[in-house]
């Protein structure tokens, strides 16, 4: 649903029944999401790092968890009809849900310097073709970053409805290009003796699902709108086991076919011409401006007195830098740490609804909230940092960083929650901490 769609007045309520849809229309804009260039380019290095028949076993296994988490995820927002932001705000508190607001923004400005760099690539792969286009990748980087900055700021509703013709169109693209690159230079399902980024099965898997980590977190703004848990739960059934793995076909086939895993070197090898590239661009460019403007909606709930149009020009201006220092070739690392960081904030406000919250009304539980939840914070900090101390030092729980971080919040979650329950309460404390920091609430 759109920022526009029906029932973005309720972003501060729960969503209305009669605003409910069903759920295979989600599914839909669900698996649209797994249509990407960083997609493209995450099932590129697998491919080659691990060969064609690990890659589909790292993805299938990838849309698995996927689907067990997105059920959860918007199990609770059926059952809320909360937006995510308000989720996470009874979890953490006001203060807390502002740390977490930033750091997804911060999220969605490195994104967009992932798909900026592709949007440079694909000026560059057009210069290569013969265009006398003048600038070199950082100019290019600079001048989409700032053209994906006004048109968010101006023009994003007409984006949004390019976006609805641009997915299917690079779905076909990407589909074609794995066919004609097997076809010219062979089906090769064995890993690259050199692969770009090696990686164990485990990495593999994490990072996958660290590429969609943030979807899953955040799909209650999407699944509050799904009619019942039945469809939900179908919903997800259709879209991230369905999607993840496809799409790492359409991605491994041709990179271990070409040992490429640059799709717009791809796209200019096998002899497409400019109306790809331009398609490409546009699906960059519609991507983008989403990621901008998702980025400028959770900044200006953190900071309501700032004009949204500061968030979008500041957003676009850190997004072209991590492009320009080249965070594409840190991709890997990137989704391993989304895939430690994102996962947590699920997990706390989940468990909060089966636990914390159970038998309360949704609308209820928003009243007289705490500036910050400690417990949910430091347990989101605290799991982050014990999982990646745990890969620093070689040590797993799971051999997959995603799942160890997951784990370590839940327990730790779970447990802090029945400490709490099991002490006395201290009313002469409680009242202190109201008077100092505001409403205090579990």
């Amino acid at each position: 649903m759109s920022a526009g769609a029906p029932g973005g007045e309720y972003a501060s309520a729960p969503l209305p029944e009669h605003l409910t849809v069903s759920g295979w229309r989600v599914a839909l804009i669900v698996a649209s999401f797994n249509i990407a260039l960083p997609g493209f380019l995450n099932g590129a290095q697998t491919g080659l790092a691990l060969g064609f028949w690990s890659a589909a076993q790292a993805a299938l296994l990838a849309g698995l968890i996927l689907c067990g988490g997105a059920c959860l995820t918007a199990w609770v927002a059926v059952r809320t009809r909360l937006t995510t932001y308000l989720l996470i705000q009874r979890s953490f508190g006001r203060w807390g849900a502002a740390l977490v607001n930033i750091v997804v923004a911060i999220v969605h400005y490195c994104w967009f310097g992932v798909n900026v760099s592709f949007f440079a690539g694909a000026i560059v792969a057009l210069v290569a073709q013969g265009y006398a286009i003048p600038g070199d990748f950082t100019a290019f980087v600079i001048a989409g970053s700032a053209l994906m900055i006004v048109s968010t700021i101006f023009g994003f509703r007409a984006l949004d409805r390019l976006a609805l013709v641009a997915v299917p169109l690079l779905g076909v693209i990407l589909a074609t290009v794995a066919i004609l690159a097997v076809r010219r230079y062979g089906l090769v399902l064995a890993p690259s003796a050199n692969p770009p980024e090696p990686m164990s099965f485990g990495i593999a898997l994490s990072a996958i699902v660290g590429g969609n980590m943030l979807t899953v977190a955040a799909m209650p703004d999407l699944s509050r709108y799904i009619r019942s848990v039945r469809g939900a739960v179908s919903s997800m059934v259709l879209s991230f086991p369905v999607a993840t793995p496809l799409l790492l076909v359409a991605a491994a086939l041709p990179a271990l076919a070409t040992g490429e895993t640059d799709i717009m070197k791809l796209v200019t090898k096998l002899g497409f011409g400019l109306p790809v590239l331009l398609i490409l661009i546009l699906s960059i460019w519609t991507i983008n401006a989403a990621n901008l403007y998702s980025a400028s909606l959770s900044m200006s709930a953190t900071f309501p007195k700032v004009r949204e149009w500061i968030f979008i020009c500041i957003g676009g201006a850190i997004g072209g830098s991590f492009a320009v220092m080249g965070i594409i070739d840190s991709f890997v690392p990137f989704l391993l740490f989304l895939g430690v960081l994102i996962p947590p904030i699920a997990a706390i406000y989940v468990i909060d609804t089966l636990v914390t919250f159970r038998d309360r009304d949704a609308a209820e539980t928003l009243k007289a909230l705490p500036w910050i939840r400690w417990p949910a914070v430091l347990t989101w900090i605290g799991s982050i940092a014990a999982a990646l101390i745990l890969e620093r030092e070689g040590l797993t729980l799971t051999t997959v960083p995603m799942i160890d971080a997951t784990v370590l919040a839940t327990l730790a979650y779970l447990a802090v929650i029945a400490l709490r329950a099991a002490a006395p309460v201290d009313r002469q404390a409680h009242d202190l901490e109201a008077k100092a920091g505001g409403p205090n609430d579990n």
